[in-house]
């Protein structure tokens, strides 16, 4: 099996952690709604209120749009491997949905947007993802060797 090459990007990371950033606020600003990711899936698919689905699909279509923004600016798609089978990514995504159920929300909700406005249970709940991701990719990594 081959091991998995975690590749380093700090300018692109940082680049792209500024615009989930301005996104948030603006969203806020805006909008008064928390820039969670789950949340506005959810109340895409089951919407809340009305005129609420509009903004939840104008903003899930530009998150899936990167990689054809990323085309048009270079000519290529950016190179996306997934070393792991397809239940492996079924289970994965179950696992997730269940995490952000419990701890209503997601990364995106509690950990930029929660930790902004010093929220105790965003801090907590964001300690918590941290946590559980060391545990896994040490396990994953080192442990079972992938």
């Amino acid at each position: 099996m081959t091991p998995i090459v975690t590749e380093f990007t700090p300018l692109a990371s940082a680049f792209g952690g500024a615009l989930i950033g301005v996104a948030a606020v603006l969203l806020m600003t805006f909008g008064g709604r928390i820039f969670g990711a789950t949340g506005i899936l959810s109340g895409a698919i089951l919407p809340s209120g009305a005129g609420d689905r509009a903004w939840r699909w104008a903003l899930l279509a530009g998150m899936v749009s990167g990689p054809l923004a990323v085309q048009l600016m270079t000519g290529s798609m950016p190179a996306v491997e997934i070393p792991i089978s397809l239940p492996m990514i079924i289970v994965g995504g179950f696992l997730v949905g269940v995490g952000v159920n419990f701890s209503s929300g997601c990364t995106s909700g509690h950990g930029v947007c929660g930790m902004a406005r010093l929220s105790p249970r965003s801090i907590i709940a964001t300690l918590t993802f941290m946590a559980a991701t060391i545990v896994t990719v040490y396990i994953v990594r080192h442990v079972i060797g992938a």
